[in-house]
């Protein structure tokens, strides 16, 4: 704690808890705890299985913006949080930065046709019907299908990856195992309800964005910087006469 004049030299390094990889329990598929799409950094909110039946389809994990990750920090442990980060998504601009990524890593050997016809009869309830949306609900079943039929097995089989971006200006981006296969435009929205509203495909996705991201910070800490969050600091100084100090806070 000694003092320094002002020819000290400071470093100043941040670290805290790091970001975690999650598994889903029920296929044991692994999610990076970040992932880059449109050069865009995103962080992991949260994984789950999709089934049908007894049958586990895919694993899917859900990423976002690191704003999207500290806004769902200071909600409270409870499905209204899920309300608050698709509220998130309305706000919709004129720009193709993402605002959410789903990853689908599939599980089970599905076929091209059946895969595209299976999300878009999660997407189409989820619309409202107008012919616009009609045609773009077209569009991306068309562009699933063409995705997986043109994959390395012609179908989805487990390890096919199929990726979701959902865009600013509320338009989706879809990939298959990395390659991008097209946009289906203004469905952005309908297609994060499929996973996040209350009758989402995937419950345990839902309550895993929950415990992993919220009741982390209570709302009255957030504007705190000096909240305990695990994060330190370690400065390093040195006075005019060549002596060092480090400090650690």
């Amino acid at each position: 704690n000694e003092a320094t004049n002002n020819d000290d030299v400071f470093w100043s390094i941040r670290g805290g808890a790091a970001a975690a990889s999650l598994t889903d329990p029920a296929t044991k598929i692994t999610f990076n705890d970040t992932i880059e799409t449109n050069k865009q950094q995103l962080t992991l909110l949260g994984v789950g299985v999709r089934k049908k039946g007894p049958i586990k389809v895919y694993s899917v994990g859900v990423y976002a913006t690191p704003e999207r990750k500290e806004l769902l920090s200071t909600c409270s442990k409870t499905t209204e949080a899920l309300v608050t980060l698709r509220d998130s998504l309305s706000s919709t601009g004129n720009n193709d930065n993402v605002q959410m990524t789903f990853l689908l890593k599939m599980n089970f050997k599905v076929s091209a046709e059946k895969m595209a016809s299976a999300i878009v009869d999660s997407v189409i309830p989820r619309t409202t019907s107008t012919s616009t949306e009609t045609e773009s609900v077209k569009t991306l079943q068309k562009l699933i299908l063409d995705g997986v039929a043109a994959s390395a097995k012609g179908a989805a089989t487990p390890g096919t990856e199929l990726k979701f971006d959902c865009l600013s200006n509320g338009d989706v981006k879809v990939a298959v195992d990395g390659k991008e296969v097209g946009i289906a435009f203004g469905l952005g929205s309908a297609f994060a309800n499929v996973f996040l509203d209350e009758e989402g495909v995937s419950p345990a996705l839902r309550d895993s964005i929950v415990e992993n991201c919220c009741g982390i910070v209570s709302p009255s800490a957030a504007s705190n910087e000096k909240e305990e969050d695990g994060s330190f600091e370690i400065t390093m100084s040195q006075t005019s006469e060549g002596k060092s100090n480090v400090k650690t806070k």
